[in-house]
């Protein structure tokens, strides 16, 4: 009986172990890039850092061609309602330039916050045309609908403020996507354990040292794993969403799931979860947007090429908008779903638009 009870404590512990390392993993995952960023300027300025690097059983290694810029505000920032609104934003069009005229505050003010102004009483306050308040207008209208539509309205308040942190930028060089990182102090490197001058170092030191260089090891290693695979999301992201990228058409976009990315990354989806859902990336023409822009599902860019079609030819009828669909993009849904977009996206049958 004494056997059998050590061996369910030491179960226990086990399990109490890992579920202990999983939840620092995912605090770690969630933090933002600056508070990310003191986290290792502190881990990093500790006396038992610095013996692990002057003996060097810690080395830092360069992620292969990160490069660096200076973080410039597209205007738009990321105070607009929970990331819908940049993730509809057409970086081929004028709506980012429109936006960026106006000026964040003003704009929030005219077109998140007060309903009850009329498209004139926007033009004016903005400083533009009545025709470019009513696309605004109706640009924001589209971007509040609710995930996925799931409930098939549109929401009648602004979904709550989110804030997200800025991790890169995305700049086009020789027509291809490339990252451009705005946090040098957590890019500059993976940490490296030199197994050999770390089996070196540790025996030397009394208990309490020891104990204490275990912790900052095991700290590492979150550590590690955080920026190893921020960086490989983004890379593949990157690679997947190319075509949109470098046109700026939100249609081109290519549907990918979380589920989806994790399982290339081989991390937990909840991980993933955790370490995107507050993190941001400064599009090619100029606007900050949440990840998951890059994230979406099938129904969410179909809604986007069917606005486009719509809004370029409005008297085509269900049935041609579902051919046009098909024909440019190879998608290939029923008329029902045609329709019940069309409602989703609140466009009127043709000959009414």
């Amino acid at each position: 009986m004494k056997h059998g009870f050590k061996l369910n404590l030491s179960t226990g512990a086990r399990t109490s172990a890992a579920l202990l390392g999983a939840l620092k993993m995912a605090h770690m995952a969630s933090m933002s890039e600056e508070d990310f960023s003191k986290f290792l300027k502190e881990l990093e300025g500790g006396r038992v850092f610095q013996l692990l690097k002057s003996s060097g059983a810690i080395n830092l290694s360069e992620f292969p061609s990160a490069r660096y810029a200076a973080r410039k505000y597209a205007g738009c920032g990321l105070r607009q309602t929970a990331g819908s609104l940049p993730e509809l934003a057409d970086g081929a069009g004028d709506l980012v330039a429109l936006m960026q005229g106006i000026g964040p505050e003003k704009f929030e003010a005219c077109f998140l916050r007060d309903a009850a102004m009329s498209d004139v009483e926007r033009a004016e306050a903005c400083d533009i045309s009545v025709k470019d308040a009513e696309r605004l207008r109706d640009f924001v209208n589209r971007a509040f609908i609710q995930e996925e539509t799931s409930q098939g309205s549109l929401s009648t308040e602004a979904p709550a403020a989110a804030v997200y942190s800025a991790v890169a930028g995305i700049e086009i060089v020789d027509g291809e996507p490339e990252l451009a990182f705005f946090n040098r102090e957590v890019w500059k490197g993976r940490y490296k354990i030199d197994s050999e001058k770390l089996a070196q170092l540790l025996p030397g030191l009394d208990p309490a040292e020891r104990r204490r260089a275990e912790n900052t090891l095991k700290k590492l290693e979150f550590a590690d794993k955080r920026k190893t695979t921020l960086y490989r999301a983004l890379e593949l992201l990157l690679s997947v969403q190319t075509d949109y990228l470098v046109t700026g058409e939100p249609g081109r976009r290519r549907p990918l799931s979380q589920k989806t990315l994790a399982k290339n990354l081989e991390v937990d989806p909840s991980v993933l979860n955790r370490l995107i859902s507050n993190k941001s990336i400064q599009m090619p023409w100029g606007l900050e947007a949440p990840m998951e822009v890059l994230l979406p599902s099938s129904k969410k860019v179909n809604l986007e090429r069917l606005y486009a079609i719509a809004a370029e030819n409005p008297s085509l009828s269900d049935e041609k908008l579902r051919a046009e669909l098909r024909f440019r993009h190879g998608v290939d849904l029923s008329r029902r779903s045609i329709a019940q977009y069309r409602q989703d996206l609140r466009l009127a049958a043709a000959g009414s638009r």
